[in-house]
């Protein structure tokens, strides 16, 4: 399965424009990685971590209670023909699955998934609503905030630094500037305040 084949299924099965754009966030964050991580010598298909990270949270709006997402939207990415080490993947950055996340792909979409949704939520919170002007500092502050965003698991985002032994604040910067990149595409552009 290819970028513009997954998409499709996103866009298929995702009406929410604010899903469909954390979808992207997501993969702005693991295709990021993926670059790193070839960089360093690490055996990586930019392509199918992007696949991964654009179908993770397909099934949502069709499965939106656990445990039903995302075990019953495998199902549907098997019979699409997705491959195994996407599924596994998808299935691993769920605690409850009993999938454990063992492969770089799967430790790194487990790191962004929740730090991309906080990272937008940070940003809507900015008087020009945009990711760059982000800063580690202020998500830091946000992470202690339990009432800010509360959907968002901070315990995932530590443990998904912890996962890919990196310091938490290189972690949250190198995603704050993956998503920079794709401001645009993501939504998160400035902003008359």
């Amino acid at each position: 399965m290819n970028r513009d084949q997954a998409w499709s299924i996103v866009c298929e099965f995702i009406q929410s424009d604010a899903l469909r754009r954390h979808s992207l966030a997501v993969e702005a964050c693991v295709l990021a990685y993926a670059h790193k991580f070839a960089a360093e010598g690490h055996s990586v298909d930019p392509e199918i971590w992007s696949v991964t990270a654009l179908l993770h949270d397909f099934d949502w709006e069709i499965h939106p209670q656990l445990p039903d997402h995302p075990i019953k939207g495998e199902a549907i990415l098997k019979e699409r023909g997705v491959s195994d080490e996407i599924r596994r993947a998808i299935l691993s950055h769920a605690d409850f699955t009993g999938v454990p996340r063992e492969s770089l792909l799967e430790k790194t979409l487990f790191a962004c998934d929740e730090l991309a949704g906080f990272l937008t939520a940070i940003s809507y919170v900015k008087p020009t609503r945009s990711i760059l002007d982000v800063e580690v500092k202020s998500v830091r502050k946000k992470m202690k905030d339990k009432a800010f965003a509360r959907a968002v698991n901070r315990d995932d985002i530590v443990n998904g630094a912890a996962g890919l032994k990196m310091d938490l604040d290189v972690h949250i910067t190198f995603c704050i500037e993956a998503m920079q990149q794709h401001a645009s595409e993501l939504g998160l552009e400035r902003v008359a305040p």
